[in-house]
């Protein structure tokens, strides 16, 4: 008996996918709940898992195909095996449609078909094999960060052999053998920049910078991080006690945590933030939802879970839609200072940054203390210069002082 594998019901909003690889040849065996296929959306991807046991006898549609909901992706011959001449044909008729893109993924070593686009295209920038990477992700797929991994602990001359001999080139074969290469966009990476061309075309963005002494956070982090992790079992970070010194600040400017709809402005009695991480796939903003009822445990326990949903490729369209307030940390980047840009239809957004130690005037004394600029990108359709400028006053407040936290003050 033999089953069809379908496209799944998309999310609502989204009218189609990108068929980004298979985990399985026609041939080979599966398992019931065993993921087939992944297919790409412009927030998440999707895994296609087996409904049954069997042998997969046919691909229908290859990689980097666009479908949509009820499509035929393939068939399974249930049962623990099938017959070789229900396997033979469909293998066939297979080859004849799908061989010029398949012919392209194959790669000599057994983990090819388990790469995203991004890990290829970095495995082949570096002239490096799969095989030689160990694999982290579900089901020992490899990641992003497991290739950043070895190309950490590897030396020049192991990650890009022939680099060397390059540069020693005479100057017109060096030149001879530059090439480029052409990508399309992931569907991510272009929903990524059509929003972020909304956002300059529709709010009225200005930034606003201050900076903060994290002397006293960093003083009661070092003091308890060890006795916290030890009782809740997860780290407590700096992002929380920003996440909540901004719920405060949200409280006493709700404009910041509204949004705009047409020519009505949207007021929210709810707190629901959107953490900006980086992956694989590129920029993800999951939302912590409900930031103003969580503790510092529960609030860092969601993030800890989301974060490895982003680097795992397992976000789904709940965790990161919605939000009313955007926060965005390019400071584990090393980054000084930046003005982010709004995450529509959200009206603001807060930047943090590298803690730096500087010199500081205080109290008549030049001191050296853990600065850390901050910049808050504001639509100022809606909200005023005195405002974001307040705002930011009142962070800076609740973390220059973090008992203003505990009495919400």
């Amino acid at each position: 008996m033999s089953t069809e594998i379908k496209v799944p019901q998309l999310p609502e909003s989204v009218a189609d996918a990108t068929l980004v690889a298979w985990h399985k040849k026609v041939g080979e065996s599966v398992s019931r709940d065993e993921n087939l296929v992944d297919l790409e959306t412009d927030k998440v991807v999707l895994e296609v898992p087996a409904p049954v046991s069997g042998t997969l006898v046919e691909i229908r549609i290859g990689d980097g195909t666009t479908v949509t909901a009820g499509e035929v992706l393939a068939v399974i011959a249930e049962g623990e095996s099938a017959t070789t001449t229900e396997t033979t044909a469909s293998a066939s008729r297979t080859s004849a449609s799908t061989a010029p893109k398949t012919a392209e993924k194959e790669s000599s070593d057994s983990s090819a078909h388990k790469l995203s686009p991004s890990v290829r295209r970095l495995l082949d920038e570096h002239d490096l094999e799969a095989t030689i990477v160990s694999g982290s992700g579900k089901g020992g797929r490899i990641t992003k960060a497991d290739v950043m991994a070895y190309l950490k602990s590897h030396n020049d001359e192991d990650v890009a052999p022939g680099y060397e001999q390059a540069a020693a080139m005479p100057f017109e074969a060096a030149a001879a053998s530059r090439t480029e290469q052409r990508v399309p966009m992931t569907r991510l990476r272009a929903k990524i920049a059509e929003r972020m061309v909304e956002a300059q075309h529709t709010a009225a963005m200005l930034t606003t910078f201050n900076e903060i002494d994290l002397t006293k956070v960093i003083s009661l982090r070092k003091r308890y991080k060890e006795s916290f992790e030890k009782e809740h079992g997860v780290r407590l970070g700096f992002m929380s006690f920003f996440c909540k010194a901004a719920v405060e600040a949200l409280k006493k400017f709700p404009a910041v945590n509204a949004s705009v709809e047409g020519s009505d402005i949207v007021y929210h009695d709810y707190y629901d933030i959107g953490i900006a991480v980086s992956s694989a796939r590129g920029l993800m903003v999951p939302v912590v939802r409900d930031v103003d009822q969580l503790s510092f445990a529960g609030f860092e326990s969601k993030l800890s879970e989301l974060g490895g949903k982003a680097q795992d490729g397992t976000m789904s369209m709940e965790d990161l839609t919605g939000g009313t307030f955007t926060i965005t940390n390019g400071g584990i980047f090393g980054s000084m200072m930046s003005t982010p840009i709004l995450n529509p239809p959200q009206s603001a957004i807060l930047g943090m940054h590298a803690i730096q130690e500087r010199p500081m005037a205080i109290d008549g004394e030049v001191v050296v203390r853990p600065m850390m600029y901050v910049a808050l990108t504001y639509d100022h359709r809606i909200i005023d210069g005195r405002e974001a400028v307040q705002f930011l006053v009142s962070i800076k407040n609740s973390l220059e002082e973090p008992g203003r936290l505990l009495l919400q003050l």
